[in-house]
């Protein structure tokens, strides 16, 4: 964890300890919204108390482990060191995203392979029911509704990860299908299309998106986009100044 740290908050001016736990006397508060109005959720130990704190985790999560003292169910192990790690807070900044690099390694240990999902990421699209949970679950000894929430995340994590593989997978075979046919304008267009990922252009792309991403005119956008969809590269839905333009895939 230390070594993550290091990594994670390398080059970091704003705290005192990098790579070790926070010393500090301030309280340590899990805050979340803007910064000039934070939503206090939750105050972790003082931190006097981490090292003691932090041993006994480091014990129970290689005692819980697969083939261990007391294992737990892989999802179990995981939403429980997650709510267990986050309680702690050890460290003076990056809790979250170690906490959740923790939750993918214990259930990359009990199903023997890299877990391959997008944990942290589906964590971060939805911030504020994640922070609502910690904050009812950190009170209280039943867990059981964290718990549901963390399998039914990890669930959204592996049909998010199962999306962005087929995305590349097509992405690659769209490529494939029409190299060496789009001007310059078009080829800079589509891959801002692309860099969009599975979810593209939340309305799809327009012809006013074209011109400022190729910087052109319209009458040569309209040129583009038209021949775009003769192509087949590209799918048009709706008319005149309700058109948009979807890859397609």
């Amino acid at each position: 964890m230390f070594r993550w740290h290091n990594m994670l908050m390398s080059g970091n001016r704003h705290i005192g300890t990098i790579g070790g736990y926070r010393v500090h006397d301030d309280a340590m508060h899990l805050v979340s919204g803007r910064h000039d109005k934070p939503i206090i959720h939750y105050e972790a130990p003082p931190s006097r108390q981490v090292p003691r704190e932090m041993t006994a985790y480091v014990e129970w999560f290689n005692r819980s482990g697969p083939n261990c003292a007391t294992p737990l169910p892989a999802v179990t192990r995981a939403g429980l060191g997650h709510l267990y790690f986050e309680s702690i807070h050890p460290f003076e900044d990056g809790n979250g995203r170690i906490g959740r690099a923790l939750a993918e390694k214990s259930l990359a240990q009990n199903i023997e392979r890299p877990s391959l999902i997008a944990l942290a990421h589906t964590i971060e699209n939805s911030r504020r029911a994640y922070y609502d949970q910690l904050e009812q679950n950190q009170r209280i000894l039943d867990v059981t509704e964290w718990l549901v929430y963390f399998a039914e995340t990890v669930l959204k994590a592996q049909q998010t990860t199962l999306k962005r593989v087929a995305f590349h997978i097509s992405k690659a075979r769209f490529y494939d299908r029409f190299r060496g046919q789009f001007n310059v304008r078009q080829e800079k267009a589509i891959a801002r299309m692309f860099r969009e990922g599975p979810s593209g252009f939340i309305v799809g792309l327009s012809a006013e998106n074209y011109i400022a991403i190729t910087r052109t005119s319209r009458a040569t956008a309209t040129r583009d986009l038209v021949d775009l969809v003769a192509r087949g590269a590209l799918l048009r839905q709706g008319e005149r100044r309700h058109t948009r333009y979807a890859l397609n895939l």
